[in-house]
């Protein structure tokens, strides 16, 4: 089991209109915190982004958050974090933010939450990082999008050894150890035959 010291979690700007997804990100940031596993995150104060660093920042963890300039300016950037490093673009937050991780994992969130979360996966299966892929399915949420990477890997288009990189779990702490004691497959996507 390898020691994760650092995890970059995706999740939502928005709080989610079940009031269980907040008390999900909250009981993962305080078990970051008990772990010693340092966040890295968008750097946001609001939706559950805000409650998973205030509950990592409330049970003496650490925080480390990642945000475009344009953002920062809104008011949106959290003040309270131990370290807040301001970006110029998208593409650099995922960048610094996959730099600083050890691992990465979803909780609840839209579109930005599944763009940052595809990438890492896409760069895993291009072999440009080994870290492990952690999915958080509060209450099933992400049932849809794990039932398309089955349907992918059936029609072909990803391999199963690539979908099963995907770590996925209902509960925190069980995710963590998981993800702790995952093998990292040396399998990069495979390339179609050129035709002569």
């Amino acid at each position: 089991m390898s020691k994760l010291e650092s995890i970059c979690v995706f999740c939502a700007s928005s709080i989610g209109a079940r009031p269980l997804y907040a008390e999900s990100a909250r009981r993962f940031g305080e078990v970051l915190a008990a772990r010693e596993i340092t966040l890295v995150f968008g750097g946001g104060c609001v939706g559950l982004m805000g409650v998973l660093a205030d509950a990592t920042l409330g049970a003496g963890g650490r925080a480390i958050g990642v945000i475009p300039r344009a953002l920062a300016e809104r008011e949106i950037a959290h003040r309270g974090l131990t370290t807040l490093h301001v970006v110029e673009t998208m593409h650099e937050r995922k960048q610094r933010m996959a730099d600083l991780a050890d691992a990465f994992v979803m909780l609840p969130g839209g579109f930005g939450s599944w763009d940052e979360f595809c990438e890492v996966v896409t760069w895993a299966q291009l072999g440009f990082h080994r870290k492990p892929l952690g999915v958080l399915n509060v209450a099933g949420y992400y049932d849809p999008i794990l039932e398309m990477a089955d349907r992918a890997v059936a029609e072909g288009f990803v391999s199963a050894v690539q979908r099963d990189r995907l770590i996925v779990d209902d509960e925190g702490e069980r995710l963590l150890d998981r993800l702790a004691a995952a093998p990292m497959p040396s399998e990069v996507k495979w390339l179609p035959a050129v035709a002569p």
